[in-house]
């Protein structure tokens, strides 16, 4: 397989299976996150444990990401379920844990919101990715690991999961700059009609805390969750 090696020894300051982060940028494109479709999903609409891989623009795998849920959450909660994702490097080696809790998702109600939480390594809590309410448009805080905001993530008009491409930008607090976006791509029209196999698109500035690129690896998870699983 086509695997991007682990440098060694490590990069100071950076938590372990997280030095490929460093290297990506706005100049050196995308990490691809892709939602694997299993063939019992796509024949008789049973859910299962979401699989990811992620790969950088030259086609190798970076991580390997599982769902750990149980099979009455996944089969009456949906897509609302909480979960937990266990990122692996090549090895095998669990590099982040993303934690989501139970929660209702309605943009009608305002004192239950998203979040979720990110650690790298697992029991190390690096940050969290909190809804932010709006009536239409999908809004989050994104939190260093004393719940501080860092920086924002703003989606189109009510995510707009019928389109090809939809754009989550990542911006500065102020929200002057934009500094990257998280992508969800288009996968081809049968694809997208009749099973929940994604593709997505991470993007952020070299120089942002690696700590920072992990949680908004996090948030692909949430906003995938959230506008862009179905129950087929």
């Amino acid at each position: 397989m086509n695997m991007y090696q682990v440098p060694s020894p490590g990069i100071p300051g950076c938590p372990p299976g997280l030095e490929y982060l460093t290297q990506v940028n706005v100049t050196y494109p995308y990490l691809f996150l892709a939602r694997q479709l299993s063939a019992l999903a796509a024949l008789v609409g049973f859910e299962s444990n979401n699989k990811y891989e992620v790969r950088n623009s030259m086609g190798q795998n970076v991580f390997y990401a599982v769902e750990e849920n149980d099979c009455l959450s996944r089969q009456c909660c949906g897509p609302m379920r909480p979960f937990s994702i266990h990122i692996l490097d090549n090895f095998g080696q669990e590099i982040i844990t993303v934690t989501r809790p139970l929660k209702c998702m309605s943009c009608f109600f305002p004192c239950c919101l998203q979040e979720l939480e990110v650690q790298a390594p697992p029991g190390n809590t690096v940050g969290y990715v909190m809804q932010q309410w709006h009536p239409f448009s999908p809004k989050f805080i994104v939190a260093n690991e004393h719940t501080e905001p860092v920086l924002k993530i703003h989606g189109p008009f009510c995510g707009w999961s019928c389109l090809p491409d939809v754009d989550f930008e990542i911006l500065t607090m102020d929200e002057v700059s934009k500094i990257g976006k998280i992508s969800k791509q288009w996968t081809g029209l049968l694809r997208e009609v009749f099973t929940d196999s994604d593709n997505f698109g991470i993007q952020f500035p070299m120089d942002l805390d690696v700590r920072m690129k992990a949680v908004m690896i996090g948030a692909c998870f949430l906003i995938d969750f959230m506008f862009f699983e179905t129950t087929n």
